[in-house]
């Protein structure tokens, strides 16, 4: 049918232009313009033919119940999603979903030193190496175990000190409508991606920087997963609003390892957003982490332990607007994020002979990013991140710890290219004065390609 519609296209066309041909003798303009009638109309042919796919997709995966292993992001609000490289792609019914992330980098800084005044750091939010590197490969691997229950794990392949190592950075199972909880009810076990704040459950392949910002990688080396269990509930309201809470082992950063009851760290969180019109969303957050470092937590290269109680208090918002009311095509997003610590307990530092030095003070953080895209592949953003570290007692004088009154900062501005939703290239510039007369200027060069399934991402 197709054809022949095209055929009688043709020949109506061809019949009313042989007039105008005959009468001008402009052959070619004639023959140019059928081409392109000919193009316009195999380019809408295949428009519907595409359209015909999604729906044949969709359908089935519905017959298939795939869309149950997406609780987790159906509970999750996003009214617009903003750019990812991450794949929509639905979960196999028994049979896992399989991905792998390849996320490489190539940095050049202008000074050595990149050790951070005023806090200690655990060795994934210290400044990476310079030149080539393989910055957390992931291999994710995702299922419906069965009507009641979804699984998840991802392994992270990184380098460290010269050493290839493979990290399990997630290992769960969640709780699935056809358990019978409450409507927006879902528990988590295992090792997953906490709830706190905003980046910290997003993997960090989709963070719209190649690095993370200061109070992440201060605060929480970069990302907190820990193993335990973890409760949230969608409110039956109009507008998007989440509680929900976890317990943990405790042995992730910034607390310092088990002392065998099981439970050292909780967690606490609320979040509400809605939609401003069909252009604007909104979304503010709180949350907590408390925990208890029983056996020492050890930082900067391990000079550095601390034995006590950590509270940590984060507040988050984030705004988009979609100039078109399409944000696949333009979008403006701007986040930011509040961090606030307090410490009871001893610190030791071991290049300067400090042993059990009490600290009982606070320090604070945070960032605030703008990005936008301004078409299709193309984005641009720019982020500022700030610390604020504590008054560090006599003893910690000339310690890692001391940071002379000094707070560190950095500049981050990024341009991106999005090929499609599996590949990305970014080029990123930093300035980072992190300690007094210490100012590095930082150029990296990153890409990002997904293959296989991978799941979308968080709003």
């Amino acid at each position: 049918m197709k054809k022949l519609s095209f055929l009688l296209s043709l020949f109506l066309l061809g019949g009313s232009f042989t007039a105008n041909a005959g009468a001008t003798g402009d052959v070619e303009a004639l023959r140019a313009e059928i081409a392109a009638m000919k193009a316009a109309h195999e380019e809408r042919i295949m428009m519907l033919e595409a359209k015909l796919e999604e729906v044949i997709v969709a359908k089935a995966a519905v017959t298939t119940q795939a869309a149950a292993s997406d609780n987790e992001v159906a509970l999750t609000y996003a009214p617009k999603r903003p750019a990812t490289n991450a794949r929509r792609v639905k979960k196999n019914m028994f049979n896992p979903s399989i991905g792998l992330v390849f996320n490489g980098v190539y940095t050049q800084h202008e000074t050595a030193e990149g050790e951070i005044a005023g806090f200690a750091v655990g060795h994934e939010g210290e400044r990476g190496g310079e030149g080539f590197a393989i910055d957390h490969t992931e291999l994710n691997f995702s299922s419906t175990i069965d009507d009641k229950f979804f699984g998840s794990m991802t392994a992270a392949i990184v380098k460290h000190e010269g050493k290839t190592e493979v990290e399990l950075e997630e290992a769960f199972i969640q709780t699935l409508p056809g358990l019978g909880l409450p409507t927006g009810a879902t528990l988590k076990a295992g090792r997953f991606l906490a709830t706190i704040g905003y980046l910290n459950e997003h993997h960090e392949h989709t963070d719209d920087f190649t690095d993370r910002p200061l109070p992440y990688r201060v605060f929480l080396d970069g990302t907190y997963n820990d193993d335990g269990i973890q409760a949230s509930y969608v409110l039956p309201t109009d507008f998007y609003a989440e509680i929900g809470g976890g317990m943990f082992r405790g042995d992730d950063y910034p607390f310092g390892g088990s002392d065998g009851e099981g439970i050292d760290a909780w967690s606490a969180f609320a979040r509400v957003g809605g939609d401003i019109g069909e252009k604007q969303s909104w979304r503010l957050g709180g949350s907590v982490l408390s925990g208890k470092s029983t056996t020492g937590r050890e930082s900067n290269h391990e000079k550095v332990s601390f034995l006590g109680e950590t509270d940590l208090y984060i507040a988050d918002a984030r705004y988009t607007w979609a100039p078109t009311g399409n944000s696949t095509n333009q979008e403006f997003a701007l986040q930011g994020e509040f961090f606030w610590k307090t410490e009871d307990g001893l610190y030791s530092d071991t290049e300067t002979s400090a042993s059990n030095v009490l600290m009982d003070d606070s320090s604070q953080g945070w960032y605030l990013q703008g990005t936008y895209k301004f078409a299709r592949n193309w984005r641009f953003g720019a982020r500022y991140s700030e610390l604020d570290a504590a008054n560090v007692p006599t003893g910690l004088i000339g310690s890692h710890l001391d940071g002379e009154g000094y707070d560190p900062k950095a500049y981050s501005a990024m341009f991106d290219w999005t090929n499609s939703e599996f590949s990305r290239v970014r080029f990123q510039y930093n300035r980072e004065e992190l300690a007094k007369g210490q100012n590095d200027d930082q150029f990296m060069l990153q890409y990002i390609m997904s293959i296989g399934a991978h799941a979308a991402h968080k709003y």
